[in-house]
């Protein structure tokens, strides 16, 4: 079954080139009438574009929905060679131009909240492509002191940022994953299934050690990424799984204390995944916060 979803997902997407590679792209036209900017979604680590795959046909009702999985993961390229913040940005920023968005409004999870602060900075200077219309957050470590890393997360860590002789194993990197679900409620075989074969992908499974340095890059920037979360003008909404045991919800706290009035969605019965968890309440409420 595994197999089939990422077949049919792949066969309708398209590849974009950027200077660092290409990168594997979807552009879901809205249903019907537009009503308000092309959401552009930003995934997070260790996975892919993929993991938004239910909640697609929801957001498009009434919006453009571009996704695009970063260098490194999914179904795009993957160079051996640092991945970077900034790396990550440079790839938003040209999958924009290629697909025309003049304005978006972002959707961003896990590793994708650090890579839309960064794209928040450079609009604050001035240097960004296009405009950010409103914004839309869920769980990641935007405060990466507060973060409680798996240990795979630190294994990897500790590991010299260099490309694996032997690749990952699997049966690790699935209970890495499934240990960011509730135990109540884990992800079935064939999500897992999924998440492998897309990271494994041209060998992305080797890369593992060299893809998880955004944490690094977190720690050593986070005044900036974070900082432009927080004072980027546009509107912001949280949506944020309570029981996430990584991202914990204490972060959605302080981003509205840094922010107050900031509307925040806390799904009480969800982790660190609600695109997959809860994938129709994630919808509504995406959609809710966006309209707003």
């Amino acid at each position: 079954m595994s197999h089939t979803a990422v077949r049919d997902w792949e066969a309708g997407g398209r590849r974009i080139a950027t200077p660092q590679g290409e990168v594997f792209a979807r552009d879901v036209p809205a249903a019907g009438v537009e009503a308000g900017a092309p959401i552009l979604v930003l995934h997070g680590f260790p996975t892919s574009s993929f993991d938004f795959r239910r909640v697609v046909p929801a957001l498009s009702r009434a919006r453009r929905v571009v996704l695009f999985d970063f260098l490194g993961f999914g179904l795009s390229d993957k160079p051996d060679r640092r991945y970077s913040i900034e790396l990550h940005a440079d790839a938003a920023e040209a999958v924009a131009r290629a697909l025309g968005l003049e304005r978006v409004a972002l959707l961003t999870h896990d590793m994708g909240n650090t890579v839309g602060g960064e794209l928040l900075a450079r609009d604050l200077e001035g240097t960004l492509g296009f405009e950010v219309a409103s914004r839309v957050l869920t769980n990641g470590s935007i405060y990466i002191g507060m973060a409680q890393l798996t240990a795979g997360q630190q294994m990897l860590l500790s590991l010299p940022d260099a490309r694996l002789e032997s690749g990952a194993d699997g049966a690790l990197f699935k209970a890495g994953v499934a240990a960011t679900f509730r135990p109540e409620q884990p992800p079935g075989p064939e999500e897992l299934d999924a998440a492998w074969l897309l990271a494994a992908r041209q060998g992305g499974n080797t890369l593992l050690p060299r893809t998880i340095r955004y944490i690094e890059d977190r720690r050593a920037h986070e005044a900036r990424y974070t900082g432009a979360i927080e004072r980027h003008p546009s509107p912001l909404g949280v949506v944020w799984g309570r029981c996430d045991p990584v991202a914990v919800h204490a972060m959605a706290d302080r981003l509205l204390a840094a922010r107050p009035g900031t509307p925040l969605v806390t799904l009480d019965d969800v982790a660190h995944w609600p695109m997959i968890e809860a994938p129709d309440r994630f919808a509504e409420s995406v959609g809710r916060l966006l309209a707003a």
